[in-house]
């Protein structure tokens, strides 16, 4: 935006035509709220373009431009409604939001399909103003929340509220069964779309809550082991699947089911829409980053590409995911995604080849400048590089933090890991992976902790109730490693992996 505004102040005629096209459809939006009426609202939006390249001078930034133009068309509203001396009734051209295809249907069809959205709109008008606006602008112009959000100037967990609350009220309202069946097609998918996301307990969610599509749980790991650009190459799967097998347990023949999973990326011709459902988290960012950088080097044709990522919920105090929600607060989250943009789709690609590369320029570099069309990336990416060995005592942020809760005196297993799990949530770390970590921990002269009442950490599909009743304690090492009197990483042997970079002992 800011390269629109200083091209509209040296006359660009493209530059104007940029921020025309980005803010028409929200200042006719307002526009109508406060009019009532179509045609008054194309004059105002007009009129308030005018006044708004007039005076862009006067703009000290070109951040601010959203929420500045917002006032100039609310004041080009009074001036209007000043001059209208007549009474009217409104008139508005109702929109059709059905896709090409339904062009086709016979005249009879398409008329009632014109009647059905009349009445979804007369439906929407009863709204009160404030969620009317937002779902106009969300569902029926296309603006993400975050672009909502500067315009209007509220914030996006208030926009979802908004959003929340008018599905509800819409749901109540709309008369007749058909009705509402018409607004589940247009705004929560059907049988020609596909939902992929991570967790099989959020996924049943989706499935109990109504929501029509078919459902691909994603499995894998990105955030521990070994990962490359290129996760299909046989052999650098070969070394993962081994080493996912001996620190997690993992069996090789299960994790190589992920190639199965990406067989089925490669038939989704059958879809008309794809929606992917993920949360805010280092463990879900990197999966999404795989995700869109794939979907970045395919050509999708018709295929509509969606993203639902969030990192709160209204009725939720401590959001940490999606299989937190019930079936019906994942039903509620129905038609809040929005199409994703070759910006995001080159913002996942730029992460996932960041992550993953073995040079740790690469990880900095993408810190420093990394897009911000993905909300949550560059804060999981910090919090991927947090996990490195600090220049301090050679602890990343799991051993810190870990360390520092045990003497803390949090020393049980379980409560350590949910104690940790929520200093950390950014990570999104389970606990498998937190206790291989514990494990690397504890082993060797070099051990940090020291574990009494179980001999082993769990692997995958393992529970050992002694080693939920264990006690872990600081070694003599740990405690002067947390005290930064001495450096864990001249003395431990072991190695590992951050994202594409490998740790050795003095190097990474």
């Amino acid at each position: 935006m800011k390269s629109w505004i200083e091209g509209a102040l040296h006359g660009e005629p493209e530059a104007y035509e940029q921020l025309v096209r980005q803010y028409r459809g929200m200042a006719l939006a307002v526009a109508y709220q406060k009019l009532q009426d179509a045609y008054g609202a194309e004059d105002v939006a007009q009129e308030a373009f005018t006044e708004a390249f007039a005076n862009l001078g006067k703009l000290d930034k070109p951040e601010a431009f959203p929420g500045w133009f917002k006032v100039i068309v609310e004041r080009q509203c009074y001036r209007w409604l000043r001059r209208k001396r007549h009474s009217f009734v409104p008139i508005e051209e109702i929109e059709t939001v059905f896709r090409e295809e339904d062009l086709a249907l016979d005249p009879e069809v398409r008329a009632m399909q014109k009647e059905l959205q009349q009445t979804l709109r007369s439906s929407i008008a009863q709204l009160p103003s404030s969620m009317r606006v937002v779902v106009d602008l969300f569902y029926f112009q296309g603006y993400t929340l975050k672009e909502i959000s500067d315009f209007l100037e509220v914030n996006v967990p208030a926009l979802k509220k908004r959003l929340f609350d008018a599905r509800a009220k819409l749901k109540r309202s709309l008369p007749v069964r058909d009705l509402a069946s018409m607004f589940n097609e247009l705004h929560e998918g059907g049988k020609s779309m596909l939902h992929i996301m991570n967790g099989d307990h959020a996924a049943n969610r989706l499935r109990e809550s109504g929501i029509q599509g078919d459902i691909l749980v994603w499995r894998e790991l990105y955030t521990y082991g070994p990962v490359s650009t290129n996760m299909a190459d046989k052999s650098a799967r070969q070394q993962r699947a081994i080493i996912l097998e001996n620190e997690l347990g993992i069996p090789q023949k299960e994790y190589l089911q992920v190639e199965v999973l990406e067989e089925k990326l490669r038939s989704l011709q059958q879809y008309k829409e794809i929606v992917l459902w993920f949360e805010y988290d280092l463990y879900d960012q990197a999966m999404l980053s795989y995700l869109l950088h794939y979907f970045s080097g395919q050509d999708l044709q018709k295929i509509r590409l969606n993203l639902l990522c969030i990192d709160s919920y209204p009725e939720v105090e401590f959001f940490r995911g999606l299989g937190q929600l019930t079936s019906k607060q994942i039903g509620s989250l129905s038609g809040n995604w929005h199409v994703i943009d070759k910006q995001e789709l080159q913002a996942g690609k730029q992460f996932w080849e960041a992550y993953t590369s073995f040079d740790i320029r690469q990880h900095q570099e993408y810190m420093q400048d990394g897009t911000i069309e993905l909300p949550f990336a560059k804060a999981a990416f910090e919090a991927h590089l947090s996990r490195l060995p600090s220049v301090t005592n050679g602890l990343g942020s799991i051993e810190q933090t870990t360390l520092e809760t045990i003497r803390a005196g949090i020393q049980r297993p379980h409560d350590l890991f949910r104690k940790v799990g929520d200093k950390l949530h950014v990570l999104g770390m389970g606990d498998l992976e937190y206790w291989a970590h514990l494990k690397r921990m504890s082993e060797g002269s070099a051990a940090l902790i020291h574990m009494t009442g179980a001999v082993s950490f769990p692997k995958y599909n393992q529970y050992d109730q002694t080693f939920r009743d264990a006690v872990l304690s600081l070694t003599e090492l740990g405690v002067q490693v947390l005290n930064g009197e001495v450096d864990w990483t001249t003395f431990r042997e072991d190695e590992y992996w951050v994202g594409g970079l490998h740790v050795r002992k003095g190097e990474v």
